[in-house]
């Protein structure tokens, strides 16, 4: 599972353009389910009949885009301009190297303005996406040869394991790192059978406004759904204040974005289990896809379990990978649970 988190970490996939990795976790999906289908968005899903033509559907989400950019314009001197896709700090670009997903695929290099040749007043400032470019060392006629206005552009960093314990950092692990706990979670679940069909969203463009998952499960409507992502994990400057030390367990929401039965469940079964979790206390909007979730037609019972992540949103994205498993076994020890009175309480 680690080899599997590195290899959908290197992918590209932001939101928008999935289709260069929905194959993949296609491919991952299929020992798992009966049958693996992509809907009109890009949405994958998976699902594992349990036999019963008239039992309650229960869903378990990630999303699988992630944050990029994308060509704006090429200047007459062959560098690309370009626009953010999903919240993008523009402190982390420069110097940062990148793939120009175009007829083919380009290594590129953003630039600014050299501290050396910057005013005082400019070094006081975070450069601005539009006073910089991607440079792929080729001649204007060279690079619209193969590279078009909306073409995609992902971040090149590759995963790596860090020397100590089960540390592991690179791009995308929001929510990559999801994908992975599903997948641990169905593994999990060989030999189960369990009371209800259950469908695997792997949903798109969640970090543009949640859309992937607003579509999947307005279309799936389960009765339940189970929604993985991450929250920040601590660092040295974060303080306390709704941060999770990596290596400390998944993190089980509570609020009122979160079903309280399903909460209880979850929680009783992580301690019996022995499952290291923490509690976190989100007042409203969670900022993830369970708050699309929750929403859909006439309202689904929601759960949010989430993965401490620290620098979210930049090319190190650091984790423990004891968070990652630990959550892909609260997912399955949760929808273990899921059943006779305790299930139907929730719908």
């Amino acid at each position: 599972m680690i080899e599997i988190l590195k290899q959908l970490s290197d992918a590209g996939g932001i939101s928008g353009f999935e289709f260069v990795l929905a194959p993949k976790v296609e491919e991952l999906l299929r020992p798992y389910c009966d049958e693996v289908t992509r809907d009109q968005c890009g949405n994958v899903i998976g699902w594992v009949h349990c036999g019963e033509t008239d039992a309650p559907t229960v869903m378990i989400e990630s999303h699988m885009d992630g944050i990029g950019l994308m060509v704006k314009n090429i200047t007459d001197r062959g560098f690309l301009t370009f626009v953010p896709i999903g919240g993008i700090d523009p402190r982390i670009l420069p110097a940062s190297e990148v793939v120009v997903y175009g007829k083919k695929e380009l290594f590129g290099v953003i630039g600014a303005k050299p501290p050396h040749l910057q005013s005082q007043e400019d070094a006081k400032k975070a450069p601005k996406i539009s006073d910089m470019a991607i440079d792929v060392g080729m001649s204007a006629e060279e690079v619209k040869q193969i590279v078009s206005v909306g073409d995609m552009v992902y971040f090149k960093t590759e995963a790596v394991s860090l020397p100590c314990g089960k540390g592991f950092s690179g791009k995308y692990l929001d929510d990559r790192a999801g994908i992975v706990s599903l997948l641990i979670c169905l593994e999990r679940l060989k030999g189960h059978k369990l009371p209800f069909h259950l469908a695997v969203l792997c949903a798109v463009q969640e970090e543009v406004g949640l859309r992937g998952a607003k579509m999947g499960a307005h279309s799936i409507f389960p009765s339940a759904a189970l929604v993985v992502d991450v929250c920040h994990g601590n660092t040295p400057d974060s303080g306390a204040e709704s941060v999770f030390a990596p290596g400390s367990g998944t993190v089980l929401s509570l609020g009122p974005n979160i079903h309280p039965k399903m909460a209880e469940i979850a929680k009783r079964a992580a301690e019996e289990k022995g499952i290291q979790f923490s509690l976190d206390v989100d007042g409203g909007n969670t900022g993830t896809d369970a708050w699309a979730v929750q929403v859909a037609r006439t309202g689904i019972a929601t759960l949010l379990l989430s993965i401490p992540l620290r620098y979210m949103h930049t090319t190190v994205e650091t984790l423990s990978f004891d968070d990652v498993t630990a959550t892909g076994d609260l997912l399955a020890e949760t929808l273990i649970h899921l059943k006779g009175e305790e299930f139907s309480s929730c719908i």
